[in-house]
């Protein structure tokens, strides 16, 4: 356990009136298999990238009842960690393809920039001149710029994807908790 985060986990709380809220209704599959509610998912989600990545994290579900089969908990913990491992899987499949559209690009923009660069040479050394001094220059430019999509893809856009997986592998094995909400005098 890092010095930095307390011992007990960060807790991510949901109120709920019935454990059927935390699933998407339109999903005919078992509840173990459900799809998570949208809200919910997104709320889950954003909680735990709040909290730093190497604090350890709990999802707490309070509901106003229980249902007649009594507490939920083995039931909504299995739910959720069969999502979020189904969402790390295409996580991770998104960024397989990220990286194959990378070297793709990087091939292309590589073949191209060669091609720029190479045709630029030959117009310096045959043809001098102000104008053709000016198609060289676009040309090198042109190369470079199409160097453009594989430096932006293995620069910045991995990373997101590579962190987003983080949390949702996290969520895939996180501490469940399944509370009843005691009833206010009223």
């Amino acid at each position: 356990m890092s010095p930095h985060h307390p011992l007990s986990p960060q807790r991510i709380e949901l109120n709920l009136p019935e454990v059927g809220q935390l699933f998407n209704t339109m999903d005919p599959s078992p509840f173990r298999e459900k799809d998570l509610d949208h809200d919910a998912e997104e709320f889950i989600e954003s909680w735990a990238r709040e909290f730093p990545a190497d604090a350890p994290l709990m999802v707490v579900l309070h509901l106003e009842a229980f249902p007649p089969e009594g507490n939920p908990q083995p039931m909504v913990t299995e739910a959720i960690h069969h999502y979020f491992d189904h969402r790390a899987l295409l996580n991770q499949m998104e960024f397989r393809r990220l990286m194959q559209e990378g070297r793709r690009s990087l091939v292309v923009g590589l073949l191209f920039l060669g091609a720029c660069l190479f045709l630029s040479d030959v117009l310096a050394h045959h043809f001098p001149g102000t104008l053709m001094g000016v198609l060289r220059e676009s040309l090198t430019i042109g190369g470079w710029v199409a160097m453009w999509r594989p430096m932006e893809i293995y620069l910045y856009e991995w990373w997101p994807v590579k962190q987003h997986g983080k949390v949702l592998q996290k969520l895939s094995q996180v501490p469940v908790e399944v509370r009843q909400r005691l009833k206010q005098p009223g």
